[in-house]
C-alpha cells in the first residue's frame, strides 16, 4: 500500500513540478506566443502517436483504437459546440483565448485519466515491479506536459499563478483515477486501451483544431513549422529514452 501511494503522488506532482519553469515566461511577444504554441503542438502530436496510441495498439487492436479515437474527436467537437467560441478575427482576443485555453485543458485533463487508470491497473497486476515501471515512465512525462499546461495559459494571458493552480489540478485528476484503477483493476484492465486512445484522438484535435491554426495565422508560419518539427523530436526522445 505504502508504494503504490508514494508512486501515485509522485506521478501526480510531477505535473506541477514540471509547470515551475514556466513561470519565467510572463511577457511572451506575439511572435514568441506563436512559436511555443507550435512546440505545444508537436510535443502534444508526439505524445499521442509515438506514446497513447502505441500503448493502446500492444494492448487491444485497431478496431478499438479507431473507436478511441473516434470518440475522443467527437466528444472534444461536442465541447467545443457548447463552450463559447468565436475565431480570434470576429471576436475578442480575450474570448478567443478563453475558448481555446478551455479545449486545450479538456485534452490534456482527459489525457491524464488513462493514465492514472493505467497506472493504478499495473499497481493492482500480479508483476509487484510494474507498477513502479510505469508510474515512473509517466511521471517523466508528466513534467513536459505540466510544463506545456502552464505554458499554453500564460501565453493566452492567465494570471501565471492560477496557471500553475490548473497544472496542479489535471495532475491531481490522474491521482484520483491511479486509485480508482488500483482498487478495481480487474475491471479497468479492459477500458484503459480505450482510455488511451480516446485522450490519444482529444489531443489531435486540439493540435489540429486550435494550435497550429493560432501559431500560423499572423506571419510566423516558417518559425512555428521548424518550433512544431522541434517540439515533436524532443518528446519522440524523451518516449525513446523511457522504453
Amino acid at each position: 500500500m505504502n508504494m503504490i501511494l508514494i508512486g501515485s503522488i509522485a506521478t501526480s506532482l510531477c505535473t506541477a513540478l514540471g509547470a515551475l519553469p514556466a513561470m519565467l515566461f510572463t511577457n511572451v511577444t506575439h511572435r514568441g506566443r506563436d512559436i511555443l504554441l507550435a512546440f505545444t503542438a508537436g510535443i502534444m502530436v508526439s505524445a499521442s502517436t509515438y506514446g497513447l496510441i502505441p500503448s493502446a495498439l500492444k494492448l487491444s487492436n485497431l478496431a478499438v483504437l479507431a473507436v478511441g479515437i473516434l470518440l475522443g474527436t467527437a466528444i472534444l467537437t461536442i465541447m467545443e459546440r457548447l463552450v463559447p467560441h468565436s475565431d480570434p478575427e470576429h471576436s475578442s482576443m480575450s474570448t478567443a483565448h478563453g475558448a481555446s485555453s478551455v479545449l486545450f485543458l479538456s485534452a490534456m485533463a482527459l489525457h491524464n485519466l488513462p493514465e492514472g487508470l493505467s497506472v493504478g491497473v499495473s499497481y493492482g497486476s500480479h508483476d509487484h515491479d510494474l507498477g513502479a515501471i510505469v508510474a515512473l515512465s509517466i511521471g517523466l512525462q508528466n513534467m513536459p506536459e505540466g510544463f506545456l499546461i502552464a505554458l499554453f495559459l500564460i501565453t493566452h494571458r492567465v494570471n501565471k499563478w492560477f496557471a500553475l493552480l490548473l497544472a496542479f489540478v489535471t495532475g491531481m485528476l490522474e491521482l484520483v483515477f491511479c486509485w480508482i484503477g488500483y482498487v478495481f483493476s480487474g475491471l479497468f484492465s479492459a477500458v484503459v486501451p480505450y482510455g488511451l486512445a480516446f485522450a490519444a484522438g482529444a489531443m489531435l484535435f486540439v493540435v489540429y483544431k486550435e494550435l497550429i491554426p493560432e501559431s500560423h495565422g499572423d506571419g510566423n508560419e516558417r518559425a512555428s513549422t521548424f518550433s512544431f518539427i522541434i517540439g515533436l523530436l524532443t518528446m519522440i526522445a524523451v518516449t525513446h529514452m523511457l522504453m
